[in-house]
Protein backbone atom coordinates (compact mmCIF):
# COMPACT_ATOMS: atom_id res chain seq x y z
CA UNK A 1 0.00 0.00 0.00
CA UNK A 2 2.82 2.39 0.77
CA UNK A 3 4.27 1.89 -2.70
CA UNK A 4 1.17 3.37 -4.32
CA UNK A 5 1.16 7.16 -4.00
CA UNK A 6 -2.60 7.29 -4.51
CA UNK A 7 -3.20 5.12 -1.44
CA UNK A 8 -0.80 6.85 0.94
CA UNK A 9 -2.66 8.21 3.97
CA UNK A 10 -0.93 11.62 3.88
CA UNK A 11 -2.18 12.19 0.35
CA UNK A 12 -5.63 10.93 1.23
CA UNK A 13 -6.01 13.22 4.24
CA UNK A 14 -5.15 16.31 2.22
CA UNK A 15 -7.34 15.76 -0.82
CA UNK A 16 -9.66 12.79 -0.55
CA UNK A 17 -11.72 14.03 2.38
CA UNK A 18 -12.80 17.02 0.33
CA UNK A 19 -13.65 14.82 -2.67
CA UNK A 20 -15.55 12.40 -0.40
CA UNK A 21 -18.14 15.05 0.39
CA UNK A 22 -18.44 15.86 -3.32
CA UNK A 23 -19.07 12.21 -4.20
CA UNK A 24 -21.69 12.05 -1.48
CA UNK A 25 -23.46 14.97 -3.14
CA UNK A 26 -23.54 13.21 -6.54
CA UNK A 27 -20.52 14.87 -8.14
CA UNK A 28 -18.57 13.02 -10.85
CA UNK A 29 -16.17 10.40 -9.43
CA UNK A 30 -13.86 7.89 -11.14
CA UNK A 31 -13.21 4.27 -10.16
CA UNK A 32 -9.91 5.31 -8.60
CA UNK A 33 -11.77 7.84 -6.43
CA UNK A 34 -14.04 5.15 -5.05
CA UNK A 35 -11.09 2.80 -4.47
CA UNK A 36 -9.18 5.47 -2.56
CA UNK A 37 -12.30 6.36 -0.57
CA UNK A 38 -12.77 2.74 0.47
CA UNK A 39 -9.17 2.49 1.71
CA UNK A 40 -9.49 5.82 3.54
CA UNK A 41 -12.65 4.64 5.34
CA UNK A 42 -10.86 1.46 6.43
CA UNK A 43 -7.79 3.31 7.72
CA UNK A 44 -9.86 5.86 9.65
CA UNK A 45 -12.38 3.27 10.88
CA UNK A 46 -15.31 5.28 9.50
CA UNK A 47 -18.60 4.20 8.06
CA UNK A 48 -19.52 5.45 4.54
CA UNK A 49 -21.90 8.09 5.90
CA UNK A 50 -19.38 9.34 8.45
CA UNK A 51 -16.62 9.53 5.85
CA UNK A 52 -18.84 11.38 3.42
CA UNK A 53 -19.99 14.07 5.83
CA UNK A 54 -16.96 14.46 8.11
CA UNK A 55 -15.81 17.58 6.26
CA UNK A 56 -19.32 19.02 6.30
CA UNK A 57 -19.56 18.58 10.06
CA UNK A 58 -16.15 20.18 10.62
CA UNK A 59 -17.14 23.19 8.51
CA UNK A 60 -20.63 23.79 9.90
CA UNK A 61 -22.90 26.63 8.87
CA UNK A 62 -22.60 28.53 12.21
CA UNK A 63 -18.82 28.38 11.94
CA UNK A 64 -18.95 29.64 8.36
CA UNK A 65 -21.25 32.49 9.39
CA UNK A 66 -18.95 33.36 12.30
CA UNK A 67 -15.91 33.46 10.03
CA UNK A 68 -17.80 35.59 7.52
CA UNK A 69 -18.93 38.01 10.22
CA UNK A 70 -15.35 38.43 11.44
CA UNK A 71 -14.13 39.18 7.92
CA UNK A 72 -16.96 41.63 7.25
CA UNK A 73 -16.43 43.36 10.61
CA UNK A 74 -12.70 43.73 9.95
CA UNK A 75 -13.23 45.12 6.44
CA UNK A 76 -15.93 47.56 7.55
CA UNK A 77 -13.83 48.68 10.52
CA UNK A 78 -10.81 49.34 8.33
CA UNK A 79 -12.76 51.17 5.64
CA UNK A 80 -14.68 53.42 8.02
CA UNK A 81 -11.74 54.30 10.24
CA UNK A 82 -9.35 54.88 7.34
CA UNK A 83 -12.04 57.18 5.93
CA UNK A 84 -12.01 59.08 9.22
CA UNK A 85 -8.22 59.39 9.04
CA UNK A 86 -8.46 60.61 5.44
CA UNK A 87 -11.05 63.22 6.38
CA UNK A 88 -8.92 64.35 9.31
CA UNK A 89 -5.81 64.78 7.15
CA UNK A 90 -7.66 66.55 4.32
CA UNK A 91 -9.93 68.83 6.33
CA UNK A 92 -8.33 71.79 8.07
CA UNK A 93 -11.64 72.62 9.75
CA UNK A 94 -11.84 69.18 11.32
CA UNK A 95 -8.26 69.45 12.58
CA UNK A 96 -9.06 72.81 14.15
CA UNK A 97 -11.72 71.31 16.44
CA UNK A 98 -10.71 69.69 19.70
CA UNK A 99 -13.06 66.65 19.37
CA UNK A 100 -11.09 65.68 16.25
CA UNK A 101 -8.21 64.64 18.50
CA UNK A 102 -10.43 62.23 20.41
CA UNK A 103 -11.95 60.86 17.21
CA UNK A 104 -8.47 60.34 15.76
CA UNK A 105 -7.37 58.46 18.88
CA UNK A 106 -10.48 56.27 18.71
CA UNK A 107 -9.94 55.50 15.03
CA UNK A 108 -6.31 54.49 15.59
CA UNK A 109 -7.39 52.03 18.29
CA UNK A 110 -10.03 50.54 16.01
CA UNK A 111 -7.55 50.13 13.14
CA UNK A 112 -5.02 48.36 15.35
CA UNK A 113 -7.74 46.04 16.60
CA UNK A 114 -8.86 45.25 13.05
CA UNK A 115 -5.33 44.66 11.74
CA UNK A 116 -4.00 42.50 14.58
CA UNK A 117 -6.70 40.97 16.76
CA UNK A 118 -9.44 40.23 14.24
CA UNK A 119 -7.21 38.20 11.88
CA UNK A 120 -5.92 36.14 14.81
CA UNK A 121 -9.48 35.48 15.95
CA UNK A 122 -10.40 34.44 12.41
CA UNK A 123 -7.49 31.98 12.30
CA UNK A 124 -8.52 30.57 15.68
CA UNK A 125 -12.11 30.05 14.55
CA UNK A 126 -11.10 28.61 11.17
CA UNK A 127 -8.52 26.16 12.53
CA UNK A 128 -10.22 25.42 15.87
CA UNK A 129 -6.76 25.56 17.42
CA UNK A 130 -4.28 28.08 18.78
CA UNK A 131 -3.02 29.99 15.73
CA UNK A 132 0.09 31.53 17.32
CA UNK A 133 2.86 30.64 19.72
CA UNK A 134 2.58 31.67 23.36
CA UNK A 135 4.82 34.75 23.02
CA UNK A 136 2.96 36.10 19.99
CA UNK A 137 -0.37 35.31 21.59
CA UNK A 138 0.59 37.35 24.64
CA UNK A 139 1.58 40.24 22.38
CA UNK A 140 -1.79 40.07 20.60
CA UNK A 141 -3.56 39.97 23.96
CA UNK A 142 -1.55 43.03 25.00
CA UNK A 143 -2.79 44.99 21.96
CA UNK A 144 -6.38 43.90 22.61
CA UNK A 145 -6.32 45.15 26.21
CA UNK A 146 -4.62 48.39 25.22
CA UNK A 147 -6.84 49.25 22.25
CA UNK A 148 -10.08 48.29 24.00
CA UNK A 149 -9.31 50.38 27.08
CA UNK A 150 -8.11 53.29 24.93
CA UNK A 151 -11.27 53.17 22.81
CA UNK A 152 -13.51 53.27 25.90
CA UNK A 153 -11.62 56.23 27.35
CA UNK A 154 -11.79 58.03 24.00
CA UNK A 155 -15.58 57.73 23.95
CA UNK A 156 -15.70 59.04 27.52
CA UNK A 157 -13.53 61.99 26.46
CA UNK A 158 -15.92 62.77 23.60
CA UNK A 159 -18.85 62.82 26.02
CA UNK A 160 -17.00 65.19 28.35
CA UNK A 161 -16.23 67.46 25.39
CA UNK A 162 -19.93 67.58 24.41
CA UNK A 163 -20.94 68.27 28.02
CA UNK A 164 -18.58 71.24 28.27
CA UNK A 165 -19.69 72.54 24.85
CA UNK A 166 -23.41 72.39 25.68
CA UNK A 167 -23.48 73.25 29.38
CA UNK A 168 -20.70 75.89 29.26
CA UNK A 169 -20.86 77.23 25.68
CA UNK A 170 -19.34 80.63 26.47
CA UNK A 171 -16.38 79.10 28.31
CA UNK A 172 -15.80 76.15 26.01
CA UNK A 173 -12.81 77.67 24.23
CA UNK A 174 -11.05 78.27 27.56
CA UNK A 175 -12.04 74.97 29.19
CA UNK A 176 -11.33 72.63 26.24
CA UNK A 177 -8.18 73.62 24.39
CA UNK A 178 -5.78 71.61 22.27
CA UNK A 179 -3.43 71.30 25.21
CA UNK A 180 -6.23 69.90 27.35
CA UNK A 181 -7.17 67.42 24.63
CA UNK A 182 -3.59 66.14 24.36
CA UNK A 183 -3.42 65.79 28.14
CA UNK A 184 -6.60 63.69 28.09
CA UNK A 185 -5.27 61.52 25.25
CA UNK A 186 -1.94 61.09 27.06
CA UNK A 187 -3.79 59.96 30.19
CA UNK A 188 -5.81 57.53 28.08
CA UNK A 189 -2.63 55.98 26.69
CA UNK A 190 -0.94 55.78 30.10
CA UNK A 191 -4.05 54.28 31.68
CA UNK A 192 -4.28 51.66 28.94
CA UNK A 193 -0.56 50.91 29.01
CA UNK A 194 -0.59 50.41 32.78
CA UNK A 195 -3.10 47.57 32.58
CA UNK A 196 -1.82 46.02 29.36
CA UNK A 197 1.80 45.99 30.57
CA UNK A 198 0.73 44.49 33.89
CA UNK A 199 -1.12 41.79 32.00
CA UNK A 200 1.93 41.14 29.81
CA UNK A 201 4.39 40.92 32.71
CA UNK A 202 2.11 38.64 34.73
CA UNK A 203 1.61 36.37 31.68
CA UNK A 204 -2.17 36.70 31.88
CA UNK A 205 -2.57 36.99 28.13
CA UNK A 206 -3.21 33.61 26.54
CA UNK A 207 -5.29 31.82 23.95
CA UNK A 208 -8.82 31.04 25.05
CA UNK A 209 -10.38 28.05 23.29
CA UNK A 210 -13.80 29.23 24.45
CA UNK A 211 -13.54 32.54 22.58
CA UNK A 212 -11.02 31.39 19.93
CA UNK A 213 -8.83 34.43 20.48
CA UNK A 214 -5.75 35.64 22.30
CA UNK A 215 -7.19 37.66 25.14
CA UNK A 216 -7.00 38.37 28.87
CA UNK A 217 -7.03 34.82 30.14
CA UNK A 218 -5.66 32.78 33.05
CA UNK A 219 -4.23 29.38 32.17
CA UNK A 220 -5.04 26.34 34.25
CA UNK A 221 -1.35 25.96 35.11
CA UNK A 222 -1.40 29.39 36.78
CA UNK A 223 -4.33 28.70 39.10
CA UNK A 224 -2.22 29.85 42.07
CA UNK A 225 -2.56 33.42 40.76
CA UNK A 226 -6.33 33.29 40.70
CA UNK A 227 -6.77 35.85 43.49
CA UNK A 228 -4.37 38.34 41.93
CA UNK A 229 -5.96 37.79 38.51
CA UNK A 230 -9.47 38.38 39.89
CA UNK A 231 -8.31 41.58 41.59
CA UNK A 232 -6.66 42.79 38.39
CA UNK A 233 -9.71 42.11 36.20
CA UNK A 234 -12.08 43.74 38.71
CA UNK A 235 -9.89 46.84 38.92
CA UNK A 236 -9.44 46.93 35.14
CA UNK A 237 -13.14 46.68 34.32
CA UNK A 238 -14.17 49.13 37.04
CA UNK A 239 -11.61 51.76 35.99
CA UNK A 240 -12.34 51.38 32.28
CA UNK A 241 -15.82 50.14 31.39
CA UNK A 242 -17.70 51.13 34.55
CA UNK A 243 -15.95 54.50 34.86
CA UNK A 244 -16.49 55.37 31.19
CA UNK A 245 -20.13 54.30 31.33
CA UNK A 246 -20.67 56.50 34.39
CA UNK A 247 -19.00 59.46 32.63
CA UNK A 248 -21.13 58.92 29.51
CA UNK A 249 -24.39 58.76 31.48
CA UNK A 250 -23.52 61.76 33.64
CA UNK A 251 -22.36 63.95 30.75
CA UNK A 252 -25.21 63.15 28.38
CA UNK A 253 -27.90 63.45 31.04
CA UNK A 254 -26.62 66.97 31.64
CA UNK A 255 -26.68 67.59 27.90
CA UNK A 256 -30.21 66.21 27.67
CA UNK A 257 -31.40 68.49 30.45
CA UNK A 258 -30.02 71.56 28.68
CA UNK A 259 -31.48 70.41 25.35
CA UNK A 260 -34.94 69.96 26.89
CA UNK A 261 -34.81 73.41 28.46
CA UNK A 262 -33.98 74.91 25.06
CA UNK A 263 -36.80 72.93 23.46
CA UNK A 264 -39.26 74.27 26.02
CA UNK A 265 -38.26 77.85 25.24
CA UNK A 266 -38.63 77.22 21.52
CA UNK A 267 -42.01 75.58 22.10
CA UNK A 268 -43.27 78.57 24.07
CA UNK A 269 -42.22 80.95 21.30
CA UNK A 270 -43.79 78.69 18.68
CA UNK A 271 -47.12 78.45 20.50
CA UNK A 272 -47.24 82.20 21.04
CA UNK A 273 -46.56 82.76 17.35
CA UNK A 274 -49.31 80.33 16.34
CA UNK A 275 -51.80 82.10 18.61
CA UNK A 276 -51.01 85.45 17.02
CA UNK A 277 -51.39 84.08 13.50
CA UNK A 278 -55.16 83.57 13.54
CA UNK A 279 -55.42 83.23 9.78
CA UNK A 280 -52.90 80.42 9.55
CA UNK A 281 -54.10 77.17 7.98
CA UNK A 282 -54.76 74.30 10.48
CA UNK A 283 -52.39 71.99 8.59
CA UNK A 284 -49.53 74.42 9.19
CA UNK A 285 -50.28 74.44 12.92
CA UNK A 286 -50.31 70.65 13.02
CA UNK A 287 -47.00 70.55 11.19
CA UNK A 288 -45.44 72.95 13.68
CA UNK A 289 -46.71 70.95 16.64
CA UNK A 290 -45.40 67.73 15.06
CA UNK A 291 -41.98 69.34 14.67
CA UNK A 292 -42.06 70.27 18.35
CA UNK A 293 -42.61 66.64 19.33
CA UNK A 294 -39.80 65.46 17.04
CA UNK A 295 -37.47 68.10 18.45
CA UNK A 296 -38.09 66.82 21.99
CA UNK A 297 -37.33 63.24 20.99
CA UNK A 298 -34.35 63.92 18.74
CA UNK A 299 -31.83 64.68 21.47
CA UNK A 300 -32.95 61.73 23.59
CA UNK A 301 -32.62 59.35 20.61
CA UNK A 302 -29.10 60.52 19.80
CA UNK A 303 -27.98 60.12 23.40
CA UNK A 304 -29.56 56.67 23.69
CA UNK A 305 -27.86 55.58 20.47
CA UNK A 306 -24.45 56.77 21.66
CA UNK A 307 -24.69 55.18 25.11
CA UNK A 308 -26.35 52.05 23.70
CA UNK A 309 -23.59 51.58 21.12
CA UNK A 310 -21.00 51.85 23.90
CA UNK A 311 -22.75 49.16 25.94
CA UNK A 312 -23.29 46.87 22.93
CA UNK A 313 -19.67 47.17 21.77
CA UNK A 314 -17.86 46.79 25.08
CA UNK A 315 -20.14 44.87 27.45
CA UNK A 316 -19.44 41.49 25.73
CA UNK A 317 -15.72 42.05 26.31
CA UNK A 318 -16.34 42.70 30.01
CA UNK A 319 -18.94 39.95 30.56
CA UNK A 320 -16.93 37.25 28.84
Amino acid sequence: MTGNPYLDISALDSSLRVRAFGMGQGWFATARDWEELSVWRTLHNLSPTDATYTELQEMSIPQFLLEGSIVVSAVVTLLTNFSVLLCFTQSAELRSHVPGIFILNLSISNIILALINMPVTFLGVASSAKPLRDQLCRAVSFTETFTTCNAMLSMAALSVDRWVAVVFPLRYSSKMRYRDAFVIVAYSWLHSLAFSLTQLMMRWGAYSHTYASCTLHLDVEEASQRTAYATFTALFYCSSFALCLFVLCFAYLKVLRVARSHCKRIDVITVQTLLLLVDIHPSVKERCLAQQRKRRQRAAKKICIFIGSFIICFSPYVIT
